[in-house]
């Protein structure tokens, strides 16, 4: 029998949290297409404060690889999330006429996803990072790949979505699997359940975080 990855242990220690994610109310809107426009709204001006922050995340990671072809990858990332991503949020403002300053991003649970992975970023090693971040983007690819095919009269949720089942996203779920794997082949016990725990944690907090656009 092949040993368990590390990525498979992390998934099955935490199946109920991660299925509470992939299950949560704005997920199951989105695939019912009857999220609420105001939610969705909210949730766009908090998500992009966030990937704000994910830009310091990333370039913590940069800080703390170990390998130069890591460190292109993420430098890549980064890239992305600052011309790519912020890109979005900024036509995504202006077509529905959203002022991002109107809207309280210093909520509980808003906030708290925020510094909660800037925490684990700017304290934790490289590996703690991959693994929180893999929480996120492996949650995200998992639901919106089943979401890309149901019908989603919104097109700029519909655009969100598939951009989250695009392959591009779903390659870098996929490298960020691969580093914990190529690592957990040679971390004992504890350091496997450490970053376990960190993923538990990251999913946790985007639990919270998608709770806040109903609120």
């Amino acid at each position: 029998m092949m040993a368990e990855t590390l990525s498979q242990q992390i998934l099955r220690e935490n199946g109920s949290v991660f299925g509470a994610m992939i299950g949560h109310r704005f997920v199951e809107d989105i695939r019912h297409d009857r999220l609420p426009t105001e939610v969705f709204e909210r949730y766009l001006v908090y998500e992009s404060a966030f990937v704000d922050t994910a830009i310091s995340i990333f370039a913590y990671a940069v800080a703390k690889a170990g390998r130069i072809e890591h460190k292109r990858w993420l430098i890549a990332v980064l890239d992305a999330l600052a011309n790519q991503q912020i890109a979005f949020f900024e036509k995504a403002f202006a077509s529905r006429g959203i002022n991002p300053e109107s809207f309280d991003v210093s909520l509980p649970e808003v906030a708290a996803f925020r510094s909660g992975m800037l925490e684990i970023a700017r304290d934790g090693t490289f590996l703690d990072i991959m693994a929180a971040v893999f929480a996120a983007e492996w949650m995200y690819w998992t639901w919106s790949k089943e979401a890309a095919s149901c019908r989603i009269r919104d097109p700029l949720l519909k655009e969100w979505v598939d951009l989250h089942a695009h392959v591009d996203f779903a390659t870098q779920a996929l490298w960020l699997r691969d580093r914990l794997d190529e690592a957990g082949a040679a971390l004992d016990a504890a350091g496997r359940a450490k970053l376990s725990l960190i993923f538990g944690r990251a999913q946790r907090l985007e639990i919270a975080f998608h709770d806040a656009p109903y609120l």
